[in-house]
């Protein structure tokens, strides 16, 4: 099992602080410290056995929760000061991009790394920003209800995701989609290229030009240093037609769900890996995403965490309903929402080495994840204890599984 650090990243501050120098989220001193804690973890984990870290995307968020506004720039800044670690996203949301300039990014970063970039994907559930920044596709965020917002939003993720992917793997695309189109006319007309006979006709893709000098594809590149194109991975997937899908699209899944849960979407992942001709092993493609935390007794381990992002899972999460992932098989009404909850559905691990250790080697052992993943606590623990937690995981934790 290959393990991956998480971080969102966030304002370090305490929330007397965050109400005090609100919006703290346009503190410049407290970025700056932000950006340092992220570089000092990252190097730690590279060095110290960790095989990926990932940062999520997440814009307009005022409070200096969810500060990962531009995670490729921050992972290239992060490629830069490690040597082996992978970086990743978990997640970049697709309706709120354009496919064509993110299939570039995406390429760029792949080869500036030399193939240590893990590009996650995903549907994206918050409004408030999801909304704005994709507004030209009518999109609001993801809600798994099946209601037609829902259903708009996969569809247009869905027909993205197949113009970024056809971005990486034919030298000129043309498409006429719903909600995309490439080339596109303007108000002025269909595209001017007043070079096109004298150079791109010569020296650009086949068929990107036509004999009257028209633009008739376009050529997207570098393409990804990575053939075809790197591993994808997809957060929180809990649905059976995401399941379905990443397992036809061989991308990676990542979920914080129960263990009952989480084998079921293990078995229903393999299976539906089978259903496309690719037979799996239980557990294979499939991500633990978990919180951790360790102390010399269970008890100290508790409030360290239910202080920590434990407090700001059950103020702020909870709300966008992360809590479903934690009902217990057979529960039925609403879904106590609780650091406790969250220990017992274990996907908050707490206690001494030996007893997280017994946590983690029971799920190895019941589903058999590619992939065990600790969502840190960074901007919301004293960078000192972080740093102590992460020694202790990485010596005394880590090599027993990987």
């Amino acid at each position: 099992m290959k393990s991956m650090l998480f971080m969102l990243p966030t304002i370090p501050a305490t929330y007397e602080e965050r109400e005090r120098f609100r919006p703290i989220g346009r503190n410049n001193e407290r970025t700056q410290q932000m950006i340092a804690e992220v570089r000092e973890i990252a190097q730690y984990a590279d060095q110290s056995g960790f095989d990926a870290l990932a940062l999520t995307e997440h814009h307009f968020h005022s409070e200096g929760l969810e500060m990962s506004v531009a995670p490729i720039t921050m992972l290239a800044d992060l490629a830069a000061r490690t040597q082996r670690i992978k970086l990743a996203t978990l997640i970049m949301p697709l309706p709120g991009r354009d496919p064509l300039r993110l299939a570039e990014e995406i390429a760029l970063l792949d080869h500036l790394t030399q193939g240590r970039f893990i590009p996650g994907i995903g549907r994206g559930y918050q409004d408030r920003w999801l909304n704005v920044l994709g507004q030209q596709y009518g999109v609001a965020g993801a809600t798994s209800d099946g209601s037609d917002s829902d259903r708009h939003n996969r569809e247009v993720f869905k027909e993205l995701y197949q113009v970024m992917k056809m971005a990486w793997t034919q030298d000129s695309i043309r498409f006429e989609g719903k909600h995309y189109r490439v080339p596109v006319d303007s108000v002025a007309g269909p595209p001017r290229w007043p070079v096109a006979r004298t150079w791109t006709a010569r020296y650009g893709a086949p068929g990107e030009v036509d004999e009257a000098g028209n633009i008739q594809r376009v050529c997207v590149v570098p393409k990804p240093y990575t053939e075809p194109y790197p591993q994808l991975w997809q957060a929180f997937s809990g649905g059976i037609e995401t399941i379905s899908w990443c397992a036809e699209e061989n991308i990676v899944c990542w979920s914080l769900a129960e263990p009952n849960a989480f084998l079921d979407l293990c078995r229903s992942y393999r299976d539906a890996a089978a259903r496309h001709g690719r037979q799996l092993r239980l557990g294979q493609n499939i991500g633990a995403f978990r919180m951790v935390y360790i102390a010399d007794t269970y008890e100290k381990a508790f409030a360290l965490g239910a202080a920590a992002l434990g407090d700001a899972f059950v103020r702020y999460f909870s709300g966008f309903g992360f809590f479903e992932g934690f009902r217990q098989p057979g529960e039925t009404g609403a879904v106590p929402i609780s650091f406790q909850r969250m220990v017992d559905a274990q996907f908050a691990i707490v206690g001494t080495v030996d007893q997280v250790k017994r946590q983690i080697d029971a799920l190895c052992e019941e589903s058999s994840p590619d992939w065990f993943g600790w969502y840190l606590d960074q901007g919301l623990m004293d960078q000192g204890e972080i740093l102590r937690q992460l020694e202790a995981f990485a010596t005394k934790i880590l090599p027993g599984f990987q």
